[in-house]
């Protein structure tokens, strides 16, 4: 078997949503602090991790964007671990400078019961001050169309699945009010275009919880074919 990470790593220089602070990790317990309590050549450090659940890699429960939705707690399992995967590759779309991605993309798709993750090939500005410009995103209606499609989960390789120049978030509001979870900040999603494969992002389910970040990936068969 193969496993693929789609995970950015995680430290405090990572890009955030701006107006939101950087995380903080922090060494609460430093190795030379615990020697004292453990035996000779023996120490641990403990590190205090200070972050918004939107870092990262991440993912957003229903309850983000409605105070009636599944927090991350409730969210059931099933809707984002080892999920069969299809991976929609816009990056053509991208390149020519058109960053909303229609209904069109996902029609006569079999997507019912899938991870739907949209591959526009932005994760390779990660880090650099073009990853936070306009962003390829989906537009409404795509939203639409997956939920009736029966996708049950959705993923993106950019910083907000929405248009941040559209403040109705069309996106997360249609998506989360079907109770559809949504990954943001993913990478590598170019390595499963064609592939078969399942898909993994499952949560710390944190009671009142809006979002998280993940450690997201994908497993798939050396064997298996394109």
């Amino acid at each position: 078997m193969v496993v693929i990470d789609l995970t950015h790593p995680f430290d405090a220089s990572i890009p955030m949503f701006p107006g939101l602070p950087q995380p903080e990790l922090v060494e609460y317990r430093t190795r030379t602090a615990t020697a004292a309590s453990y035996a000779s050549s023996t120490s641990f450090v403990i590190h205090r991790y200070t972050f918004i659940g939107n870092s990262g890699t991440y993912l957003d429960a229903p309850f983000h964007r409605y105070e009636g939705g599944a927090d991350l707690a409730t969210l059931p399992l099933e809707r984002t671990a080892d999920l069969p995967g299809v991976v929609i590759d816009v990056r053509w779309l991208v390149a020519q400078g058109r960053l909303g991605v229609g209904a069109e993309r996902f029609a006569g798709l079999e997507l019912a019961g899938c991870a739907v993750l949209i591959c526009t090939g932005w994760d390779r500005h990660w880090g650099t001050e073009r990853y936070l410009a306009a962003n390829p995103h989906l537009v409404g209606e795509a939203a639409e169309s997956l939920i009736a499609a029966g996708a049950v989960l959705v993923g993106i390789d950019s910083w907000n699945i929405d248009n941040v120049a559209d403040l109705s978030r069309p996106v997360h509001s249609k998506l989360l009010a079907a109770g559809i979870p949504i990954v943001e900040n993913l990478r590598n999603l170019s390595s499963l275009v064609g592939r078969a494969f399942r898909f993994h992002a499952a949560p710390i389910p944190i009671r009142a919880g809006s979002a998280v970040p993940v450690r997201a990936y994908a497993v798939f068969s050396e064997t298996a074919g394109r």
